[in-house]
């Protein structure tokens, strides 16, 4: 009774990983059930099954700079007047405005990173798929602008909304107004925490001129809110409590740690006059990343058949069932790439061709440990455990080497190199469920089974 309990449960797992790389599959190509099930629907009578196949949107995957073609550009940041100390948080103030004007350009994904080397504070900004270039290059190359804008009396508010409902153009914010404090008159912000509440807040203060200005606007607006603009952008807009004389003031509210430090990078970024000059530009075409993208996939579909072939050949039963292992592997993380929003680039293709060596390897250690119990004389089920077994310790020393060197590309790296990171974790991690777990499931399935008795399957051999 035991037995068939611990059969049915290998039998189970088998199965549950077989419906899960299918409705993987089925995300990574929806296009075969969309046209399937719209054939079904044309040529079976309407109702028949009560209502019709649904089809569903395809999202494809999320292709990077190389494959889909577009625009890298690097800037270098003067940090000619920016202490050493606030260097690191200047520029990632900058990034930061960048990145919201990137956004705004309406470019898909794009890819912001900072590079900090000897003498030298860098953007990196890939805008894939853009097609108007010296327009974003303009937009990027603006300085920071940071303004404190009042609010409107109610009638000022109502002749703007009216205008706009006449005219359906929008001239004007109708709800606040210039100042004249902007981010010159910025000396510093800072995350502060609440000594009562604990909550995180933002401090910032004001130098000489913008004191004496911001005086009078706390003055006239208490119970009222003053705006603050990044790039003509409101990024808060705090109530004033009360007349803040002295030019230091408080920004309070229901902050995450993230969303205040985000907050003050971005006040700093408008208040320090970082500027950037683009010293790299380069181009790469559709056509170009679409060929680039083609030889990479008929390479890996190669790799893959060559591999397949050499276990089925040499490696009999057990490297059939790896060579499944290995396209259900193929499925799974194609598809992990999809729901995790991988942008996939050529270094990253690169990682995942490299796991699939890596999770050959680990069925290649285990089949050879199988090998040797065999000639031990041991039964077929006992030599399949004892063979994962053995084989483990050296998988898995292999296997958190290569992640460690991926955490590392990925934490130090920029741009291709990260993406070859990503895809090589994430490919690690699958790799060893599939070639530990399910292989073995499979094995241990098939060892119950009248293939047991075929000894040339099993890579035993007549003296064994």
């Amino acid at each position: 009774m035991t037995s068939l309990s611990q059969k049915s449960k290998i039998r189970l797992a088998v199965i549950g990983v077989f419906v899960i790389a299918f409705l993987a599959a089925n995300l990574n190509w929806i296009s075969v059930w969309n046209g399937f099930a719209g054939s079904l629907n044309e040529n079976i009578p309407s109702g028949i099954f009560g209502r019709e196949f649904r089809q569903f949107e395809e999202v494809p995957h999320k292709l990077g700079l190389d494959l889909q073609g577009g625009t890298h550009l690097v800037y270098e940041a003067d940090m000619s007047e920016i202490e050493y100390i606030d260097q690191d948080e200047a520029l990632k103030g900058v990034r930061d405005v960048i990145e919201r004007r990137v956004n705004l350009f309406g470019v898909a994904e794009p890819l912001v990173q900072t590079e900090v080397g000897a003498g030298h504070h860098r953007l990196i900004v890939e805008l894939a798929g853009i097609t108007d270039v010296a327009q974003a290059v303009a937009m990027i190359g603006e300085t920071p602008y940071l303004e404190f804008k009042e609010e409107k009396t109610q009638e000022e508010q109502e002749i703007v909304l009216n205008e706009f409902s006449e005219t359906q153009i929008l001239i004007e914010d109708p709800y606040f107004k210039s100042t004249g404090l902007d981010g010159r008159m910025l000396k510093d912000a800072a995350v502060n925490f609440n000594q009562t509440t604990g909550q995180p807040e933002i401090i910032f203060e004001l130098n000489n001129e913008g004191k004496q200005l911001f005086a009078e606007i706390t003055k006239r607006s208490v119970g009222k809110k003053i705006a603050i603009y990044m790039d003509g952008i409101p990024i808060s807009a705090p109530v004033v409590n009360e007349e803040i004389p002295n030019g230091e003031a408080r920004i309070t509210g229901d902050f995450s740690i993230g969303e205040a430090q985000e907050l003050v990078r971005s006040l700093n970024a408008g208040a320090l006059p970082v500027p950037i000059a683009l010293i790299s530009q380069q181009t790469v075409g559709a056509t170009l990343g679409r060929i680039s993208l083609e030889k990479s996939l008929r390479a890996g579909i190669l790799g893959l058949i060559l591999v397949i072939i050499f276990m089925i050949a040499y490696y009999r039963l057990p490297g059939v069932l790896a060579s499944i292992s290995l396209i259900v592997y193929g499925v799974l993380l194609l598809a992990a790439f999809k729901i995790l929003s991988v942008t996939l680039t050529l270094a990253g293709i690169a990682g995942f061709i490299l796991t699939i060596g890596m999770a050959v390897d680990a069925n290649v250690l285990i089949f050879e440990r199988m090998k040797e119990e065999l000639k031990d004389k041991k039964s077929l089920k006992r030599s399949i455990e004892d063979g994962f077994k053995r084989a483990w310790s050296s998988i898995r020393d292999g296997n958190i080497s290569t992640l460690i060197t991926a955490v590392i590309l990925y934490g130090v790296g920029v741009s291709f190199v990260k993406g070859f990171a990503l895809t090589l974790t994430i490919g690690v991690l699958i790799s060893i469920f599939t070639a530990v777990v399910f292989t073995r499931q499979m094995l241990l399935l098939l060892a119950g089974t009248r293939l047991k008795k075929v000894d040339w399957l099993w890579l035993k051999k007549k003296n064994d």
